[in-house]
């Protein structure tokens, strides 16, 4: 039988933004979308971090041998007269159906539970990876056989923890590399999941601040992630800064007390009482303008006295004013140099419930405007009320495409140039409202032009006749 290829893979993150190629990289994609209650292995190295699934054969858990070797170099295999042969690089190796050894390299491995074949797909137990994977590799693993964590290299990720009482209470936490986790808050905690980043705990799984607010925090690893959730008595808020290497958790914004009416003068005769009053209203908004980065996360430098944060907030007030001229209530987001993550944006804009979303970039590179609309990765089902987080613009992407082909038509008619694209920008894929952003390139004039109000002016007069129009033909409320 002649040997099957199963070329290197790259590096796994944007599967979806790209065609897949081979049974190995869809599978590898969909894996990536598996549940998280099902059993699985996260390895980490230089080269790639991935997941792969576990079987379980008789009380013993397995995993693909070929699929564990493939993103990190070369390898092939084939059966021969009932043996199971790879080559890794210019290592081989032999294994035989349900024997309890192997060779690789030359050289006989005993394995803790026997070697099985399915499908002519090699499974070898986990138990017996640390032995197996150093024969392949050259150099030593560490395995975390509890939470089904592997380790190739030096690539793990440390944290620190501080607690900060001034400027009110927060908690800062410092990675030594960038982490982008998932976050989840439930009444008194918030929990952040790391499933994609090699993070390694401190000295004590449970860590005390000392804040009222914010007490203590543990760190947990199991079936492939690691997790650390932060207890608090009052909702709690996390933010990103340092192009991700640092979380700082903070009680949630609370929404301003209602002030209480001064007491009538007293009267002869009692006033009847009021039943009933309904509830403040609630402001509507027509557009959310959110002006991207903002606090510690500036942005792109665009010259060495602009930076991309302080662009993006100007033209979001701009843009604000020329829709409320309009009649067009606007919210900016960010109206000040604050630091909001994706998550938070999508939430907020989410739960605001405008009838569209417009996010900001500045880049110092070309001209003119580009319009984007999100660009959703394969799956996320819905079930029920509950929309997939990561397809969440999905039901309204055609009306998103709409409004951008009349946006970069009002663009061009005030002689700005304006190209659409798709793209994978966060947070529009979170929005469950029709949702674009627009990234600002100079003019003619110069990098120095994108602050200039003239500029800024006529872009934000182009976008808003959009808008009107979109309104005006029934394509938003």
């Amino acid at each position: 039988m002649p040997w099957s290829k199963h070329p290197p893979r790259e590096a796994r993150l944007g599967l979806a933004l790209f065609c897949l190629a081979g049974i190995s990289a869809l599978s590898a994609f969909l894996l990536s979308a598996a549940p998280l209650d099902e059993k699985r292995i996260s390895i980490f190295s230089t080269v790639a971090n991935y997941t792969l699934p576990v079987v379980e054969r008789n009380g013993v858990d397995y995993t693909g041998l070929l699929e564990l070797l493939e993103p990190l170099g070369g390898v092939s295999a084939r059966l021969d007269n009932q043996r199971w042969k790879m080559r890794y690089n210019n290592v081989d190796g032999e294994f035989l159906p349900g024997q309890n050894y192997a060779r690789v390299a030359g050289q006989s491995i005993p394995l803790k539970a026997p070697f099985l074949l399915e499908n002519n797909r090699g499974l070898v137990p986990l138990t017996s990876i640390p032995t197996i994977l150093p024969r392949f590799l050259g150099g030593p693993v560490s395995f975390r056989e509890a939470s089904r964590r592997l380790f190739i290299g030096n690539v793990g990720v440390h944290f620190t923890a501080q607690a900060n009482r001034n400027a009110g209470p927060r908690l800062v936490l410092d990675f030594t590399s960038p982490v982008n986790p998932m976050v989840a808050t439930e009444p008194g905690k918030l929990r952040m999941v790391f499933s994609h980043e090699p993070l390694l705990g401190p000295g004590t799984h449970t860590l005390t601040f000392g804040l009222p607010a914010i007490p203590s925090a543990t760190y947990s690893e199991n079936n492939g992630v690691a997790e650390i959730a932060v207890t608090g008595s009052v909702p709690l808020f996390a933010s990103f800064s340092n192009d991700g290497r640092t979380i700082t958790i903070t009680p949630a914004p609370q929404a301003p007390a209602t002030p209480l009416l001064p007491a009538a003068a007293p009267t002869p005769a009692p006033a009847p009482a009021v039943a009933n009053l309904p509830p403040p209203a609630v402001p509507q908004y027509f557009a959310v303008v959110d002006a991207a980065h903002g606090g510690a996360e500036t942005g792109a430098f665009l010259s060495p006295q602009l930076a991309e944060k302080d662009v993006t907030l100007s033209f979001a007030r701009a843009l604000r004013q020329q829709l409320q001229s309009r009649g067009l209530p606007a919210l900016v987001l960010r109206d000040g140099d604050a630091t909001l993550s994706l998550d938070q944006r999508a939430s907020l804009t989410n739960q605001t419930k405008p009838s569209v979303y417009l996010c900001i970039h500045a880049v110092s590179q070309g001209n003119g405007v580009q319009v984007y609309t999100a660009l959703l990765p394969i799956g996320g089902d819905n079930h029920g009320p509950f929309v997939d987080w990561q397809t969440a613009q999905s039901s309204l992407r055609a009306v998103s495409q709409k409004i951008a082909v009349q946006m970069a038509g009002a663009l061009q008619k005030n002689q700005i140039t304006a190209r659409i694209q798709q793209a994978p920008l966060r947070p529009l894929n979170n929005l469950t409202v029709p949702a674009l952003a627009i990234e600002i390139a100079p003019p003619a004039g110069g990098v120095p032009e994108l602050a200039s109000s003239a500029y800024q002016q006529s872009v934000a007069i182009a976008v808003t006749n959009a808008l009107v129009t979109a309104r005006m033909q029934g394509d938003l409320p």
